[in-house]
Formats: structure tokens, C-alpha cells, sequence
């Protein structure tokens, strides 16, 4: 069967802008349908929402999918399925009807999926009895059902149930994807497949993108398993890998902070097979937006099976920073090779004040484009009876921002220098002082206008 799945995805579709997240790589493979004779069911989607293209799309994958079959079998499109294998068609809306039962003939399976229609609900409980029950119990051929759908469930009873059962017959489940217009729950396909999740569900928005996954899925069934597989992953320039867990199968080391290569000596050559790899990237950017995970990531294998892997984004958030107050000018100096001392002369310091250095940093939130804020920060001292004492405020002018949308600006390195007052602090120097810290904020720049009235004579 050689590769029969592939798949990439994260653990969050969403990070801060110095995030972490959890990559998963993952394999699924089988051997040879020729010397494993294999009953596969289509169980595909009709209900109301596959109106239009994405229906089109999805019988095109479909007999792509027939087509490669009829070939894999017996190295021709003779138009029968050989070798011992079957194909039968399910296809749901508010119930499922077997289209076909687990037969040979291509031209009747094509028949089958193009005389499908599109209206109704989603009963995907329905689809799979529908589909387990053309399956015969007492054939040795492995049971593949690939459940297509553009939905969620909308009729009929829980489907988790009904796929589980038919997990536990030791039919294998793949599921194919389309985020369509009525909603989309990832987590469900997860739940109908079989495990591992990552290497048994695909999922695309695009209808488009039907008949390469369709294509991808039968191609590799031709396939005896997967040896010397290679997979080199390089993420975004804008995250760096902090650690790999060890894979269920094989090797994985890391090149360098962007890169890994995950070595497999030999997957599904037996029977069918999954194996799985974690890995945990940092997002070391500054600027936020919708970022692609990898840069590129690239499969082979001595048997040449054609492996395309997903490419997840995830939505970085950083705040906009503001530093209204500069940091001293550093003086630059220069220490020779080998040079076990040296003695320079750095100039003058001014003494601004005695005291303590009190730095603050605060967050204005939900800053609107093109608007300056004016930022009050209040300083005050409590003493030993809750008295509070006045210690400065400074105002500052926050600089607009050129965001697409409302943002959130942290304002860093607020500076008050405090003297020691011992009068409040308690009457020693170095006691615990306790201080508390207020901000003000408010927008300067406002569409406001105030009602200008005109005299007529």
C-alpha cells in the first residue's frame, strides 16, 4: 500500500509573541495491495452544502481515486479491480444508501459516484453502518473504509460510536476534510479515524485540493510499505527548535536551531503502520501576523512514494513596544587578545539624585490606528500608618501606530528615582519601603468636534 497518509499539525493556532507550540509529524503506511488484498468502501458526502463545485471536486477525486485503484491492482486500467480486491461506494445526506456493494467493475463505480446528488442534512452515523455492513466478516482481504465530508453532523444519531465499533472490527478508517459552509469540526475526524489521528485525517479549504488528496491516498497503496524514508523539516526563520521527542519509529536529530532530518528505516512493510514525531518550536520574531510553521520539508523513500505534508499557520500576537525614555549612551571599549587587564578612562557621570530606581513597565490596551495616547504615571509612598506620600508623576506622549487594527502597546523602562526618606520609610536607611503605582491613559488625538453654530442675518 506504501504511504497511505501523511500529515503535519500544531498544537495551538495561536501564540504570544514569545510562544512556544508542539509540531507533529506523522506517517501512516502499508504493504503491497497486490500480496494484500484489500475491500475499500467510499463513503462521500451528498448533503446540501456540496452544492455546486464542491461536489464536482469531490466526484473527480473520487474516480481519480477508482481509477488508480483499477491500476494498482493489476498494473493496468483494464477496468476491473484485480488481485483479490473490491471497492463498494456509500453516499449520505439525511441517511446513507450503499450506492454499490464491494465490486469490481470500474465503470460501475464511476456510474455510482457520478449519479450523486447534492441536498439534505449530514448523517454520518448512518454512512458508516451503512458502509460496515457491505463488508463481509469472514473475508481475509484488510477492510479500508475513507469517509469524505464537508460538514458537521446535522442528523441522525452520534457518529463516534458507530466508527469506533468499526475500529474495533479492525477496519481502518482514513478521513478526508473539506471545511465547507455549514462549519467544521476537526476534532470529530479525529475521533471517527484511526489512530494516530495525525497520519489518518486530512483536511483542506479548498475544494480544489480534493482530487490531490484523493490521488495521494490511492497512489501510495500501490506501494509495498516505505524503506530508508528520509524527512528533512526547516521551520520558519522566525522560530527556532528547542527540542525533539524521540519518534515512535526511527531517529530524529536537529541540523541547527532551523532545521531537523527524521531517519526510518523501514515502515508498513508488514502490515500497516503509523509512526509519529514531536517536536517544539519558540517563536523568536518581532512582528506578529499569520505565519507558516515550516519553510519547507521534503520526503523520500526508496520505493519513491510521493508524500505531501500539510502546511499549518499560526497566528503570532506581539505587542507594539514604546521605550519613552531613553537608556544611557554606552561608552564602547575594547579589551586586545590576551590581554589580561586594562585601564581606561570612561569620562564624567552626572549624579541625577539619591535614591532608589524604581523602572515600571505598563500595557495600554486596545490602542486604535493613527491615535497618540497621553500616559500619566503616579508614584506614591505609604508609611507605617497607610499615609500615602507623593513621589512624582511623569506624562509622556505615546507615538500612534500604523496597525491594520486595535493593538495593545507595552510602554517599557519608566524610571523614578525615590530618596530615602526616613520619615516614611520607618527611620533607618535601607528599610522596606512600599510604594504603590498609578496610570492615567487617554487618547490625544480624537474625531471630536465641538457644535459650531451659525448666525443668519
Amino acid at each position: 500500500m506504501g504511504v497511505t497518509n501523511s500529515n503535519k499539525v500544531i498544537s495551538t493556532d495561536r501564540i504570544a509573541c514569545d510562544g512556544a507550540l508542539r509540531v507533529t509529524l506523522a506517517l501512516t503506511a502499508a504493504p503491497d495491495i497486490v500480496s494484500n488484498p484489500t475491500d475499500i468502501v467510499l463513503i462521500l458526502d451528498r448533503s446540501g452544502s456540496m452544492t455546486g463545485a464542491p461536489l464536482s471536486d469531490m466526484k473527480l477525486g473520487a474516480k481519480t481515486f477508482i481509477d488508480l485503484i483499477d491500476e494498482a491492482t493489476d498494473s493496468s486500467k483494464d477496468g476491473q479491480i484485480g488481485s483479490g480486491s473490491r471497492m463498494g461506494v456509500v453516499s449520505f445526506s439525511n441517511s446513507a444508501v450503499a450506492d454499490t456493494q464491494l465490486i469490481t467493475s470500474v465503470d460501475a463505480l464511476k456510474t455510482a459516484v457520478d449519479s450523486l446528488n447534492a441536498g439534505g442534512s449530514t448523517n454520518h452515523a448512518d454512512a458508516f453502518t451503512k458502509a460496515v455492513q457491505l463488508f463481509d466478516p469472514t473475508s481475509a482481504n484488510a477492510k479500508v473504509m475513507v469517509m469524505f465530508t464537508d460538514g458537521n453532523t446535522t442528523a441522525g444519531a452520534p457518529p463516534a460510536p458507530v466508527a469506533a465499533a468499526a475500529r474495533a472490527q479492525g477496519i481502518i478508517i482514513y478521513c478526508i476534510g473539506l471545511i465547507g459552509s455549514d462549519g467544521f469540526d476537526v476534532n470529530a475526524l479525529n475521533d471517527w479515524a484511526t489512530d494516530p489521528d495525525a497520519s489518518h485525517v486530512a483536511v483542506t479549504p479548498d475544494a480544489a485540493d480534493l482530487e490531490e488528496l484523493f490521488a495521494e491516498l490511492a497512489a501510495n497503496i500501490s506501494k509495498p510499505g516505505a524503506t530508508d524514508i528520509v524527512i528533512n523539516e526547516v521551520v520558519n526563520p522566525d522560530f527556532v527548535i528547542t527540542s525533539i521527542s524521540s519518534p515512535t519509529k526511527g531517529a530524529a536529530a536537529m541540523l541547527d536551531a532551523h532545521s531537523l532530518r527524521w531517519n526510518i528505516s523501514q515502515l508498513g512493510v508488514t502490515s500497516s503502520e503509523s509512526a509519529s514525531l514531536d517536536f517544539f518550536i519558540h517563536h523568536v520574531g518581532q512582528q506578529p501576523g499569520i505565519k507558516l510553521v515550516n519553510q519547507s520539508i521534503t520526503y523520500s523513500d526508496k520505493e519513491g512514494n510521493a508524500v505531501i505534508f500539510p502546511k499549518p499557520t499560526v497566528s503570532v500576537e506581539c505587542d507594539i513596544v514604546v521605550h519613552p525614555e531613553k537608556c544611557p549612551e554606552p561608552v564602547e571599549l575594547n579589551v586586545e587578545g590576551c590581554q589580561d587587564s586594562v585601564l581606561v578612562d570612561l569620562g564624567d557621570v552626572s549624579l541625577k539624585s539619591q535614591g532608589r530606581i524604581i523602572q515600571m513597565d505598563v500595557t495600554i490596551k486596545n490602542v486604535c490606528p493613527g491615535k497618540r495616547v497621553a500616559l500619566a504615571a503616579i508614584l506614591t509612598e505609604v508609611d507605617q500608618d497607610g499615609m500615602e506620600h507623593q513621589r512624582g508623576m511623569k506624562a509622556m506622549t505615546i507615538p500612534a501606530h500604523n496597525s491594520s487594527m486595535c493593538r495593545d502597546v507595552r510602554v517599557k523602562c519608566i524610571q523614578f528615582v525615590v530618596p530615602e526618606d526616613l520619615n516614611v520609610s520607618g527611620g533607618a536607611m535601607c528599610s522596606p519601603r512600599k510604594l504603590k503605582a498609578r496610570f492615567l491613559a487617554n487618547h490625544i488625538d480624537t474625531d471630536y468636534r465641538c457644535c459650531e453654530s451659525v448666525v443668519m442675518l
